[in-house]
């Protein structure tokens, strides 16, 4: 048997880790936007828990929000060695965005632009012609980022995006 037929079954996440540039300014973004309080944070100071990342070091201090599915968001300040922003647009390979499913979107994005959350562009319907399955018209998306940038989005999926 060769290792690629071996089955791995990688079938549930834990967390998303967000790097980010000061811990407190995104802890206040994601408790106003989830309603949720830290279940832990902490620092961290480890060469090699840094090395098994990349960096000769890991100095960060990290807080953990988690969501009602247990997926947590994990918000990293990297104080040594610090990073550049990516301020990855969504079209860049390697891009990534962190999902956030929503009952009642319209109340919820009214809410969310009301309380200041500024969206990338209109809020967006799925319509015939545009997307497949046909099971996915109707879902409604909208997008936006956090402080640092990273790439939000607010979705209430139908058919084929409700799985």
């Amino acid at each position: 048997m060769t290792v690629s037929s071996i089955p791995i079954n990688l079938t549930r996440a834990a967390h998303v880790g967000i790097s980010v540039s000061d811990l407190d300014t995104p802890i206040a973004f994601h408790q106003a936007l989830t309603g949720r309080e830290p279940v832990a944070s902490g620092t961290m100071h480890s060469v090699p828990f840094g090395a098994s990342q990349g960096p000769s070091i890991a100095e960060l201090r990290y807080a953990t929000i988690n969501l009602d599915n247990s997926l947590g968001i994990n918000l990293i300040e990297f104080r040594n060695p610090p990073g550049e922003p990516t301020r990855g647009a969504a079209n860049r390979p390697g891009s990534m965005h962190l999902c956030l499913r929503v009952d009642g979107f319209d109340a919820v994005h009214r809410r969310m632009k009301e309380a200041g959350y500024a969206f990338l562009g209109d809020d967006y319907t799925f319509i015939a012609g545009e997307v497949t399955p046909e099971a996915a018209l109707g879902t409604k998306v909208a997008y936006f980022n956090d402080p640092d940038g990273t790439n939000l989005e607010i979705i209430q999926p139908e058919g084929g995006f409700a799985g």
